[in-house]
């Protein structure tokens, strides 16, 4: 059995040679703080620390992937869960997920203006596709009566064509029912991400000559709240 002197010597020749605590506690298996003890009086060279700086870069990149994969799979699995909690959504349950989209989307009447039809607008197209079906499933609307205007910041102005299609193919329409572009004015904030090729604008959807539904969505919203809103 090899002494304590001999490990400390042991210890201290493979710590002159540039290896790190780890590489020597492989070799003298010591406890960590007996280590730090025997060792810190030993200097290191350039090159040396520079290797242990590399490895210890290395150790943390491996160390960071290691845990953005366990992120995934865990987000994968919890996503996976979730799916199977959702079961078919009928018409009843589109008309009261459209409705409460409306609710938070959706443009309302007011006091000062009640003459408001039916107008939502979002940047997700999963949410402008809800609302859409919603229409034409729940309310009876024709595609046909339904509008769509795309809405971008100025500094986008050349870039019409691709906002055009990327609509289009997100909607399942044809590009002519995209041909309104608006340009905001307002400045873009520099904390923004979706920014280049991430960014795609906004939709809005507006049913044509739909005062009336408002109206009729409106109550829907109203009595939801009545049944179930007040704690």
């Amino acid at each position: 059995m090899i002494s304590k002197l001999a490990e400390k010597e042991l210890a201290i020749n493979l710590r002159r040679q540039g290896l790190s605590y780890r590489e020597i506690l492989q070799q003298v298996p010591v406890a960590k703080s007996s280590l730090g003890l025997w060792l810190k009086s030993v200097s290191l060279s350039k090159p040396q620390i520079t290797r242990l700086t590399q490895k210890r870069l290395e150790a943390a990149r491996r160390g960071g992937l290691a845990k953005r994969l366990q992120r995934l799979r865990v987000q994968e699995q919890v996503q996976k869960d979730a799916r199977l909690e959702v079961s078919n959504i009928d018409l009843r349950d589109l008309w009261l997920m459209g409705t409460m989209l409306y609710w938070a989307e959706g443009s309302k009447a007011k006091s000062y203006s009640p003459s408001v039809g039916l107008q939502f607008s979002n940047s997700d197209p999963r949410m402008i596709n809800i609302f859409v079906k919603w229409c034409i499933k729940c309310l009876q609307v024709p595609l046909e009566r339904i509008g769509f205007s795309i809405y971008v910041h100025e500094t986008y102005r050349d870039d019409k064509k691709r906002f055009r299609q990327y609509w289009s193919d997100q909607i399942g329409l044809p590009l002519n029912r995209f041909d309104k572009i608006y340009f905001k004015k307002s400045a873009l904030r520099t904390n923004r991400r979706n920014l280049g090729r991430s960014y795609n604008g906004q939709i809005y959807a507006k049913v044509h000559q739909s005062t009336n539904l408002n109206r009729r969505v409106d109550a829907w919203i109203n009595e939801i709240y009545n049944r179930c809103g007040v704690v």
